[in-house]
């Protein structure tokens, strides 16, 4: 199946590993122009030579050492972007999980910079992307299961990512006249280093891995190219036709409809 991606040009953010870089490496690998960002200069240039090897060379790639939670970040990303490529249309935004812990006693700190980086930072992008895009444009984020039901020992994402999300529905009500698709990803137990950080919180993380993976009808962990397609999919022409939809990508581990 042909996704339409052939030099299609799109952000990708916290894209030098995790969900992020899944999502980078399909795009380039089906021929899009792909700009991505990270917060150290070192794992910048890596993705950017690994994703070079995978498309059309390195003019098809560009790397900014970037912080959602900066607030030149947004626009900065769009001029670049535009810049380096001459249009966009498309980013995916996605935003190293917050602090782990119960909502009841995760410092105000954490909250606070929890939200200057998943919530506020990522709409400033968002904004800042609709402003640029045109008709066929899509701006996707990442979230999470937390979207539809809390996860144990994660308070801030509880709090956090189903406000993210309901402003995302809103803001495809927004850009749906102009032809703007907006999309979320809900992803759960994906065998990224964030989610074995969580695993050994509690001192064993082959046992949590087991306990989780049990609880999830494929009975295991997706991986971090299992979600890539997904989101590239979600992001490219061929879904055309849909918006305002949070798309969980957890081996069935949400069991509401």
């Amino acid at each position: 199946m042909d996704l339409g991606l052939q030099h299609k040009v799109y952000v990708v953010t916290g894209a030098t590993r995790g969900l992020g870089l899944a999502t980078a490496r399909e795009l380039a690998a089906d021929g899009a122009r792909v700009l991505v960002t990270g917060r150290s200069a070192a794992a910048v240039d890596t993705a950017v030579a690994e994703l070079a090897a995978l498309g059309d060379g390195p003019d098809a790639v560009h790397g900014l050492v970037a912080d959602n939670a900066d607030p030149g970040t947004a626009e900065r990303l769009v001029a670049a972007a535009v810049e380096r490529f001459g249009r966009l249309d498309g980013i995916l935004i996605s935003v190293g999980g917050p602090q782990a812990g119960p909502v009841a006693t995760a410092p105000e700190e954490a909250w606070r910079d929890a939200f200057e980086s998943v919530f506020l930072g990522a709409l400033r992008i968002a904004r800042a992307a609709a402003a640029t895009l045109g008709e066929g444009g899509v701006i996707g984020f990442v979230l999470s299961g937390s979207v539809r039901q809390p996860i144990p020992g994660l308070g801030i994402s509880n709090g956090l990512r189903p406000g993210l999300a309901m402003a995302a529905k809103s803001l495809a009500d927004e850009l749906g006249p102009r032809g703007i698709r907006v999309v979320g990803l809900l992803p759960a137990r994906i065998d990224t280093d964030r989610v074995r950080e969580l695993d050994a919180l509690g001192g064993d993380a082959e046992a949590s891995r087991a306990h989780h993976s049990a609880a999830i009808p494929l009975g295991r962990y997706g991986t971090p190219e299992e979600f890539g397609k997904v989101a590239a999919f979600l992001l490219s022409p061929a879904a055309s036709y849909l918006t305002g939809v949070m798309v969980p990508v957890d081996g069935g581990a949400l069991r509401g409809l």
